[in-house]
């Protein structure tokens, strides 16, 4: 899952908004380092990607992808999960997209001193250019995708992936609801974060 997912399973809370998504920011840094608020959103965030890399709905979806993307097939159905989530938030959630993002962008904001040094940076420009409404929009695909190619040398240009993605759509719909609901029961087994704001919709 994305950045939109992770944040969507937090507790809603600003430190629990902000430790999920520094859950991609803190790579190679001691968490010690990292502000004790902070780590209970990074340990989900963990968790939910130990889960989701192993579920076989999602290698499923993997495998939809052309095998020239190799190992990138990965973070294709990742970023593309989040595009259908986007797509269908309010009805799966009960809120605007606008809302929510609004509320991301506040925590952001208000927890700036505390953010990891990587995050911090990002923040300004998560905010100004609105990533995660982008999310629910094609165009706004293709720029997640060509950012992400940026940054790595080694990395093919992701965002050419688009048609096909697009294309998949509907099977990868079916795939995102068969699995989504299984990450959700998962979270609430382990007694992780409460997903107080997820408004479960009876046909997931």
């Amino acid at each position: 899952m994305n950045y939109l997912a992770h944040l969507l399973l937090s507790d809603g809370t600003p430190e629990g908004f902000v430790g999920n998504l520094a859950g991609d920011f803190v790579s190679g840094i001691d968490l010690s380092s990292v502000d004790p608020c902070l780590l209970p959103g990074i340990h989900q965030h963990r968790a939910v990607d130990r889960f989701t890399d192993s579920h076989e709905v999602v290698r499923a979806s993997r495998l939809r992808l052309d095998p020239a993307w190799r190992h990138w097939r990965g973070i294709l159905v990742d970023v593309f999960y989040d595009h259908l989530l986007a797509r269908e938030f309010e009805e799966i959630t009960g809120q605007p997209l606008a809302e929510f993002s609004g509320r991301v962008y506040r925590a952001l904001h208000d927890c700036h001193e505390m953010l990891p040094p990587s995050l911090k940076r990002a923040a300004p420009v998560m905010i100004e250019h609105d990533w995660l409404n982008a999310y629910g929009h094609e165009r706004g695909l293709r720029e997640i995708l060509a950012r992400m190619s940026l940054r790595s040398s080694r990395a093919p240009r992701l965002h050419d992936a688009v048609d096909e993605l697009v294309a998949l759509r509907p099977a990868l719909r079916e795939d995102f609801q068969a699995f989504f609901p299984e990450l959700q029961k998962e979270l609430a087994a382990n007694g992780a974060n409460a997903v107080a704001q997820i408004n479960r919709n009876p046909k997931f």
